[in-house]
């Protein structure tokens, strides 16, 4: 199609060029009205030229409006025209097929991204910083701030200035945390922004997460599991004493208070009850614990001085069981703020939990180790090569009362954590059966 149209213009160039070419000879000739009549070619090949290119000049202004306010849905070429038209129109219908499909996979992109953000249960908010406009939030946002609809920051300020305070300011970088009052309740939210930019306008997109409701949750998750292990360990202990004591109150009103044998179990049920009584106590007392930490009090301390005391403490039963401690420290001058008889005592249960790891194990070697990090903060760790731990065991570890041990109270790490907690710091672990364990000790600058 597109040959034929250039053959086409080819052909009227050809014609014009020699109509013109006859006309001036035969004018040379002094054939002047055999001239005219040779420009009558001309006339019409150059009027034919001026028709084609205006139709096809109104044809690209007419396409150009429709591709400006994004209507595809016109039809091209269903009618006969002029091979430079059909030409265009075959283009015209190939770059409208290619648009309305980019279009149908936007749209189907945009429906899936909607969804997704309507499902999640984080808030999410985007707005124009320089108009307030809102562009988009998801119901989750509704729901978290009671809002109804919201076409505009000043409609949320007029509910929550300080909160459209914080969201105007907000900057890209670390989530920023704001109390707000909904209702009668007060919400805690973690807002984190991130600003884009397209056709010319900015956007801010900022995401709200109700942290209250997520520690609530992890903090009532956390008393079940306690309070499982509590009743366990309470009707263990409860439950053989309610039995016993039933058991001597019927041999008391059924024997001879003379009979020998009686009084030997009944000594020996007293003594059963007092050392399960014994045992119950002692759970509580260890329970008790947990809750009595003292509040830590801070000091620059070098690094290389609660490592030495730890070592010197723990050097008879690190020789009896033939395990070398060695200790990696880059900076000897390190120093790090906390309290030296809390950090000391996370660092001794750290060492003897590795030190009962070790048993039985080829080489046994516990590695202390110290540096610097980023922002400030010091990290701490206690590697051995014992035993290790499953996954199963790891998530259980920190869980008071939980322990692998058969005469263990389940209460070291617990204790621990909650020093590490005490210091604005965390205590996580690495392990791996038949490899070893890690502890990593993360402290803040103080």
């Amino acid at each position: 199609m597109r040959s034929n149209y250039r053959l086409r213009l080819a052909a009227a160039v050809l014609l014009l060029a020699a109509a013109l070419g006859a006309a001036a000879w035969l004018q040379l000739q002094g054939r002047g009205t055999w001239a005219l009549l040779a420009l009558l070619p001309a006339l019409l090949a150059a009027v034919d030229l001026y028709r084609g290119h205006a139709r096809l000049q109104q044809e690209l202004t007419d396409f150009t409006e429709a591709v400006r306010y994004r209507d595809f849905s016109r039809q091209y070429g269903r009618r006969g025209g002029r091979p430079e038209l059909r030409a265009l129109h075959a283009s015209f219908q190939e770059i409208n097929a290619a648009f309305r499909s980019i279009s149908r996979e936007k749209e189907m992109q945009q429906q899936h991204l909607q969804s997704i953000l309507e499902l999640i249960q984080t808030g999410i908010l985007s707005f124009e910083p320089a108009t307030g406009a809102v562009w988009w939030l998801n119901d989750a946002l509704k729901e978290m701030l009671r809002l109804p609809h919201l076409k505009n920051l000043s409609g949320l300020a007029r509910r929550y200035p300080a909160l459209t305070a914080q969201l105007t300011e907000l900057r890209p970088g670390p989530p920023q945390l704001v109390t707000v009052a909904v209702g009668n309740a007060t919400v805690r939210l973690l807002l984190a922004a991130s600003v884009f930019q397209t056709e010319g306008r900015q956007y801010k997109l900022v995401a709200v997460q109700n942290v209250g409701e997520t520690l609530d949750e992890t903090e009532a998750d956390a008393w079940q599991k306690l309070l499982r292990v509590l009743t366990h360990e309470i009707m263990n202990s409860v439950a053989p004493i309610a039995s016993l004591a039933a058991t001597l109150q019927q041999r008391l009103h059924a024997a001879d208070p003379a009979d020998p044998e009686l009084r030997e179990d009944l000594e020996l049920g007293i003594e059963t009850i007092k050392r399960r009584s014994d045992g119950l106590l002692q759970f509580s007392t260890t329970y008790r614990s947990l809750s009595k930490i003292s509040v830590p009090n801070r000091q620059l301390l070098p690094v290389y001085e609660l490592f030495e005391a730890v070592h010197h403490l723990l050097q008879p039963r690190l020789q009896e069981r033939g395990i070398v401690l060695d200790v990696v420290l880059p900076d000897p001058q390190l120093r790090l703020p906390a309290d030296r008889v809390l950090l000391e005592q996370v660092l001794i249960n750290l060492v003897i939990n590795a030190i009962d790891a070790l048993v039985g194990r080829p080489g046994p070697r516990i590695t202390l180790t110290g540096a610097a990090a980023e922002a400030g903060r010091i990290v701490l760790s206690v590697a051995d090569n014992g035993a290790g731990m499953d996954a199963e065991t790891q998530e259980q570890v920190f869980v008071p009362f939980f322990t692998t041990k058969k005469n263990g109270s389940g209460i070291g790490l617990s204790l621990c954590k909650q020093i590490m907690l005490l210091h604005k710091g965390t205590i996580q672990l690495r392990s791996a059966p038949g490899v070893g364990s890690v502890f990593t000790l993360t402290l803040g600058p103080g």
